[in-house]
């Protein structure tokens, strides 16, 4: 496909546009002795209707979510299927497994949200390049917590615990600065005004790998998914948009430079030649500014 056909450029946000909160699972699971990757194949495992599924839709306030995501990611009985499986189709060696797990899923998450707050320069300087070529609309469509009003901080009825508590002198305040989520909220203007439209999960009440959250994005911006360049860190959210018709990228961990090199042939533009990110840093980039996803 000529860069003439595409019409869009599609960028996940936590571990692309911002830093990957993966960095604070591989540390929490090296301090507590759990092997690596594991807590990742839980999340997964649950599907559709697990806690942080749940949450990036929007469909539980934030308490009763710190509850059942400890409670998920402790379940050593799935999660030990889950691994031993995931270890196969790698064709790794299986390490031993945990026997009992008490993972607190306030301080994970927090841990979580803390590492990705931040931007990566270099595709922001992308971003800025694109939209300034005005051939194309720059889309972010992250899995996202942006309910960040006070209905994040209610418990709702219908949660699994029924009465969770907030600890000692809480405040909505206190606990978005624990989130890193004190300088504009989740997703602040400044990260959204990057973009000509922002499709977040939590608001719109579905997330990657839906197919519909996908074709929601392609149809609120003009759109065919095989006119979108979709780029993510994730696996299972690049082969969603594949089957979809899209061009996709993967973006690994440390690896921005080699994807947006990838992207420059597909559009056909410079975005990387003569940019230094130390010294030209984004504007608030050392406030913490996204609460982005898996």
């Amino acid at each position: 496909m000529t860069p003439d056909r595409f019409k869009a450029v599609i960028f996940d946000v936590g571990g692309v546009v911002c830093k990957s909160p993966f960095v604070a699972i591989a540390e929490y699971e090296k301090e507590n002795g759990i092997p690596h990757n594991y807590i990742n194949c839980s999340i997964i495992g649950h599907g559709s209707q697990g806690a942080w599924q749940k949450f990036e839709r929007g469909e539980i306030p934030l308490f009763p979510f710190y509850e059942a995501f400890g409670r998920e990611l402790s379940d050593t009985q799935k999660g030990n299927v889950w691994y031993s499986a995931y270890c196969k189709s790698k064709r790794i060696e299986c390490p031993k497994l945990p026997e009992r797990l008490n993972i607190d899923g306030r301080e994970l998450f927090g841990r979580m949200m803390r590492q990705s707050a931040g931007f990566d320069d270099r595709v922001v300087e992308a971003i800025r390049r694109i939209r300034a070529a005005g051939k194309w609309r720059v889309i972010a469509l992250t899995n996202n917590f942006s309910k960040n009003d006070s209905s994040m901080f209610s418990v709702s009825p219908s949660s699994s615990s029924g009465d969770s508590s907030y600890p000692p002198n809480f405040t909505p305040e206190s606990e978005m600065a624990f989130l890193g989520w004190d300088q504009g909220g989740v997703t602040p203007p400044h990260l959204r005004a990057l973009f000509d439209d922002f499709c977040d999960s939590s608001t719109l009440g579905m997330r990657k790998p839906e197919p519909e959250f996908y074709l929601l994005a392609c149809q609120r911006n003009g759109v065919k998914p095989n006119e979108a360049i979709f780029l993510d860190d994730i696996g299972l959210n690049l082969k969603a948009a594949q089957a979809l018709g899209m061009q996709t990228i993967h973006v690994p961990l440390g690896g921005s430079l080699t994807a947006l090199k990838e992207l420059e042939a597909k559009l056909g533009i410079d975005l990387t030649g003569g940019y230094d990110p130390s010294a030209n840093p984004i504007e608030e980039s050392s406030q913490h500014i996204s609460g982005a996803k898996l």
